[in-house]
This record gives structure tokens, C-alpha cells and sequence, in this order.
């Protein structure tokens, strides 16, 4: 598995509650340090909601992203979703919270999935994508930093030990976020 993107946002003006968000995500060329709070240049506008440290980085994969390219009919572009890293080869669904991610000297735990709000939907130029998010079932996940470190577009991710059987999937706690069962 490899990290095919890094991005990072910066806090802009949207049609949204706030006012303000830091989705919009950009692509960095280069390493970006990766800390406690996240990563280097990548600010977080709503605090209430988004980032501190179990929610440091926003992680997405390849296939489910392309899953979305294929039922919004077109390609999305980089940190579409204001994901902060985009892994290959990796299904978030059936990934366990605690799971942990090494890429380079740095390691994530996993700590839940994305759960959308209204400032996505107004990203996405949809009033119901957040419905369409929940159908959807790929939301990426949410981590920690356990270990700081370098990050770049190019190096190898790696799987940790699995998690205990009784921790919950991403899509697990997922579903459960919209009172499923």
C-alpha cells in the first residue's frame, strides 16, 4: 500500500453556517510533518467539529474514492472530500477502530469514520449529499497520531497488528452514527 496524496487546506469563505471551512484541500509536493494535531499547513476552521488529536488526520483510499468517481459520473479531484491522505489499495469499511497505520517513521491509529456535515454538502454542490454520503457507506476514517513523522505522496503505508475482534468496523460505527444498527 502507498500514500498516493498529501493535502492540506487552508481556511476560505463558503456558503456555509459558519462561513468558513478547511475543506478545500490542496495537494503538497514534498514532506509534511505530521504531529499530534495534524499536519503542517493544514488548518482546521471549525474546532467544535473537526481536528484535535482523535481526529488529527482525515484518511481516505483509493477504492472507495473511485467508487464515488463512478456514482457521481466523474473524476474528483484532489482532496475532494478534505481528506488529508489518499492510501491505495485499502477498503475503510471493514478496517477496526485501533488499527493501526505506519508510514515511514510516523504511526496512526484509526479512530472512527467521517461522519458528513452540511459544509460537505455545500463543497459538493449537493443539498442532500449527506444523505448520499450515508448510503454511500465509504467515508474514510479519522486518526490519531501516535507517532510523529514524515508524510509524502510516494511512500509505503503499512497495516498494523489487527485490532481486537471487538473493536468496531469503520462501517460498524458508521451506521451506528445514523442510529443503525
Amino acid at each position: 500500500m502507498r500514500v498516493l496524496r498529501v493535502n492540506v487546506g487552508q481556511r476560505r469563505p463558503i456558503r456555509a453556517k459558519t462561513g468558513h471551512s478547511s475543506i478545500f484541500k490542496e495537494p503538497v509536493s514534498g514532506p509534511v510533518w505530521v504531529g499530534e494535531s495534524g499536519l503542517a499547513g493544514d488548518h482546521i476552521a471549525d474546532t467544535r467539529y473537526h481536528g484535535g488529536p482523535s481526529q488529527a488526520v482525515y484518511v481516505f483510499t483509493r477504492p472507495d474514492h473511485a467508487a464515488w468517481e463512478a456514482v457521481l459520473g466523474r473524476a474528483l479531484p484532489p482532496g475532494t472530500f478534505g481528506e488529508n491522505l489518499l492510501l491505495s489499495d485499502l477498503e475503510s469499511a471493514p478496517l477496526r477502530v485501533g488499527q493501526t497505520l505506519r508510514l515511514g517513521a510516523a504511526m496512526l491509529e484509526l479512530t472512527a469514520p467521517r461522519i458528513p456535515c452540511v459544509t460537505l454538502a455545500v463543497r459538493m454542490g449537493d443539498p442532500d449529499f449527506v444523505h448520499t454520503f450515508r448510503e454511500m457507506k465509504r467515508p474514510g476514517f479519522s486518526c490519531r497520531v501516535l507517532r510523529e513523522g514524515w508524510l509524502e505522496a510516494g511512500q509505503d503505508a503499512d497495516l498494523g497488528p489487527e485490532p481486537p475482534p471487538y473493536a468496531p468496523s469503520v462501517l460498524k460505527q458508521f451506521v451506528t452514527a445514523f442510529g443503525g444498527s
